[in-house]
């Protein structure tokens, strides 16, 4: 095939790369008009972003002065990689998701604690499976699926390389379970429900074998440099909307439906299994963290760990959100 003119290239190269130079970064600059400038924040699509759902659909952000998008991804560490790609100012990810992704990009920060759950997470085992000890084959996410799994064989006294991992998305695993290609398997709503669905039965949640997990607040230090007031008026909205998930659940389980076309019954149900309340980060989210580091330093998942005075912004919340 004839290739283009080389004049013709020029005004398409041009097009391309002031798309690729204004991608993630005329946010930052401001709106037109002197409005705030636009924050797109990353998420996935659980029951645990509804705050951000809530706030969104009831128009929060804007009566705050705000410009605020939601950006979906499919979870897990997507939304962080939409913050070190630029396409978006903030994301929303749970501790055990983020820490690697502070590896591969060291200007990821933490700002804050915006829910936890030691319940949301359960572990649903196939028909026919009564005890730990039957497993042979358990489904996994990344992140704080395998953290999860690999405490759960310990605490049972099972030696995690005896059991054969597969890692898969989170759509796929219920489906792996109904065809007995799996165990077991340790998620969220709606895929536990599904599990159940398939088959299979609840056999406990995380807590029960001392896990817990933290979701935060991301974004760039590069950005968060200049918005800094900017990031805390948009956790200071996130702290005002955990407070109403808190206080109406069904309200935020229709905002979710609304948002992310999430079931409203098995949200609310989800919703009483977390603890929504915006805070800033501790000495105790730092050990956490180091626990969860220490598991994928053994794995060889990550190289080295994060610098956590710099990764993890302790105080900051205090400062421009508290």
């Amino acid at each position: 095939m004839q290739g283009r003119p080389a004049t013709a290239l020029f005004p398409l190269l041009a097009l391309l790369l002031a798309t690729a130079c204004g991608a993630g970064t005329t946010d930052s600059a401001g709106s037109a008009g002197g409005k705030s400038p636009t924050v797109r924040i990353a998420l996935g699509v659980d029951a645990s972003y509804a705050p951000l759902y809530l706030a969104a659909e009831r128009g929060m952000f804007e009566k705050a002065g705000l410009d605020v998008q939601l950006t979906q991804v499919e979870g897990g560490p997507a939304a962080a990689q939409a913050v070190t790609a630029g396409t978006a100012q903030m994301s929303a990810n749970a501790d055990s998701t983020a820490l690697p992704q502070m590896v591969s990009n060291p200007r990821l920060r933490a700002l804050g604690v915006f829910q936890s759950s030691d319940r949301y997470l359960k572990v649903v085992l196939r028909k026919g499976v009564t005890s730990p000890r039957q497993i042979k084959t358990m489904g996994s996410i990344q992140g704080l699926g395998l953290y999860a799994t690999h405490e759960y064989l310990r605490h049972h006294g099972i030696d995690p390389d005896s059991v054969k991992i597969q890692q898969s998305s989170p759509q796929e695993i219920p489906t792996m379970l109904q065809r007995g290609d799996i165990d077991g398997y340790i998620l969220f709503d709606p895929w536990v429900t599904k599990g159940v669905d398939a088959g299979g039965h609840l056999a406990g949640a995380i807590g029960d074998f001392g896990v817990t997990y933290r979701q935060w607040l991301l974004t760039d230090e590069t950005w968060l440099k200049d918005h800094q007031e900017l990031a805390g008026k948009v956790f200071k909205v996130v702290a005002e909307a955990d407070r109403l998930v808190t206080k109406d659940p069904h309200a935020a389980a229709l905002a979710a439906h609304e948002q992310a076309q999430l079931p409203v019954a098995g949200t609310e149900q989800a919703i009483g299994e977390i603890s929504f309340e915006s805070r800033a980060l501790t000495s105790a989210d730092v050990a956490s963290s180091r626990k969860i580091v220490d598991f994928l330093l053994a794995q060889k998942l990550i190289k080295s760990a994060p610098d956590y005075d710099t990764a993890l912004l302790r105080g900051w919340y205090d400062r421009y959100a508290g």
